[in-house]
């Protein structure tokens, strides 16, 4: 039996679970390179982005045949690093990330329950709390080192995107054929951006729940340190977070809900 993609949007939920599960089989199987991140294979290179790019096209969502620039690529490598959980011990929930990212599942497919970090960060073996303290510690400064590399990142494509709009307006030799994909280009583009720091403020109170029980479980004196990382991780988050966009996600990216609550974010990974 052959399956149309247009018909999996439509299928019985039933259908649907399998084929999560097969997404998640397959998406498993996949190698892993430096830094935790996927290996550049048939997978990661091909299937993918395919799967990605159909799946959201049924989905509604913005997406955009274009190729890649420099920018827009790098852009997608900075953000995996927050749109994963905070702890290599949520296996699951990494690969649903992990799928959430190449957009085969939609962005509301992760997890959104602040205690996941907490439960990964004392689900191991410690040799003492201060161990559990100083991860989360250095998870938050770690996070903190990486923002502002993203957020110039962000910035030039932002500044790019500017000229794409400007250029398919108003220049007489862009083919009508051209506007719409760059628009959709834009929308994604700015769905990553905002994707990001919605997770890096759920990273945020992940930490801060993370921390506050530790308190009341192992009380030490490390928590001062684990504070101290978690409020410069914030207000390093501050002018991410406070960009000018174009203001493009919203706008054309979806069709907004029938309660007026804000669209998913959306975005080609």
């Amino acid at each position: 039996m052959t399956w149309r993609l247009a018909d999996i949007g439509r299928s019985a939920p039933g259908r649907r679970r399998r084929l999560a599960v097969l997404l998640l089989g397959l998406q498993a199987c996949a190698c892993t390179g430096d830094l935790g991140r996927p290996r550049q294979d048939f997978w990661s290179q091909v299937v993918a982005p395919q799967a990605g790019f159909w799946s959201a096209t049924v989905r509604g969502e913005a997406a955009s045949h274009f190729r890649f620039t420099d920018d827009e690529e790098q852009l997608r490598d900075r953000a995996w690093r927050f749109i994963m959980p905070g702890h290599e011990r949520s296996i699951f929930q990494a690969r649903i990330s992990d799928l959430a990212h190449a957009r085969i599942l939609p962005a509301q497919a992760q997890s959104s329950a602040v205690s996941d970090y907490f439960n990964a960060l004392t689900g191991g073996s410690y040799a003492s709390q201060v161990s559990r303290y100083a991860r989360l510690a250095e998870d938050a400064n770690a996070d903190r080192l990486l923002i502002g590399p993203f957020r110039a990142n962000a910035m030039r494509v932002v500044a790019a995107d500017r000229v794409r709009m400007r250029t398919a307006e108003s220049s007489p030799q862009v083919a009508p054929s051209q506007i719409d994909p760059a628009f959709a280009r834009v929308v994604e583009n700015e769905g990553l951006i905002l994707w990001v720091c919605e997770r890096v403020g759920f990273r945020i109170e992940s930490y801060r729940y993370a921390l506050a029980n530790l308190v009341v479980e192992m009380p030490s004196r490390e928590a001062i340190r684990a504070e101290r990382a978690i409020m410069a991780l914030e207000a390093e988050a501050g002018p991410l977070c406070k960009m000018s966009l174009i203001g493009a996600f919203g706008e054309r990216g979806q069709q907004p809900a029938g309660d007026g609550a804000r669209p998913p974010v959306v975005y080609k990974g």
